[in-house]
């Protein structure tokens, strides 16, 4: 008989699921793990086997009203078992039943997604370019931005508010953060960060196509002569038609689901997502 328990995951332990999700093909930031857990510390799981971790999920419940779940994975000798049931049982437990829950679904599993009440609201195409050029004039470190500018901007295009989570985001080592000011209020902005395969841009938010071309170019300038991908919302036909302009090519897709109301985003605003894992 299978001795499989789940419990809270500690922090130490995120950076072997950070490995788990580098493994899958995901390419997670290097320095990603503070930013995640710090986001809901109570929200990260892990399902153990005869005392082996074999199994993980997060539900970082961000409001009573919102919440995202990811980094659901089993170690693929331990699938087929039931254990990424539990998992996912354990994760919907935590999160209740008033809230509105997103992720982003791989397409093997968008039908079981479908089984428990999430629908696709539009996907997320991750798109690779190879950095270089130089960064055009009127772009700003995002550091000089006063914090609940940032915030109250991002908030915007998010079901809820994550200052802490920003804080972090945006100075984690080995990346840049830039925006757009006009008549002192942002009107855009972007993140690059080191990823376990060259650079991953997220989030890249702008008013619109051209201040969003202004903060590309100069992210992509800092990932001089390595791969940079970015995950680009297909119902975004401003952002699809900006990474084909720049010769970006598409290699993967995940459909972006809702288990309750699809909610109603500025996504013309989004032309590159945060990050796939927690939202």
């Amino acid at each position: 008989m299978d001795n499989f328990t789940v419990r809270p995951m500690r922090r130490s332990e995120l950076d072997l699921v950070i490995d788990w999700a580098a493994a899958e093909g995901w390419n997670p930031g290097t320095y990603d793990a503070e930013c995640f857990y710090q986001a809901d510390q109570c929200g990260f799981f892990v399902g153990e086997l005869n005392n082996e971790i074999v199994a993980s999920i997060s539900a970082v419940a961000y409001s009573k009203h919102f919440a995202v779940i990811g980094f659901y994975i089993v170690k693929p000798q331990f699938r087929g078992r039931g254990f990424g049931m539990k998992m996912w049982k354990a994760a919907m437990a935590y999160l209740g039943t008033e809230r509105n829950i997103s992720l982003d679904g791989e397409i093997a599993q968008q039908e079981n997604y479908h089984k428990s009440g999430f629908q696709i609201a539009y996907s997320h195409i991750r798109y690779q370019a190879f950095g270089g050029g130089v960064a055009p004039k009127g772009i700003v470190e995002l550091k000089t931005v006063p914090i609940d500018q940032l915030v109250a901007y991002s908030q915007e295009l998010f079901l809820a508010e994550r200052k802490q989570f920003l804080q972090l985001w945006i100075k984690q080592p080995n990346s840049a953060a830039y925006g757009v000011v006009r008549d002192e209020h942002i009107v855009g902005y972007g993140v690059i960060r080191q990823s376990h395969t060259g650079f991953r841009i997220g989030p890249l938010n702008a008013d619109d196509e051209l201040i969003a071309e202004q903060l590309l170019l100069a992210l992509l300038a800092f990932g001089s002569d390595a791969p940079v991908f970015l995950d680009v919302p297909s119902s975004n036909f401003e952002a699809i038609k900006l990474a084909q302009r720049y010769g970006m090519k598409p290699v993967s897709e995940v459909a972006r689901m809702y288990n309750k109301e699809i909610p109603n985003l500025p996504i013309n605003r989004v032309f590159a997502v945060t990050c796939l894992e927690v939202g």
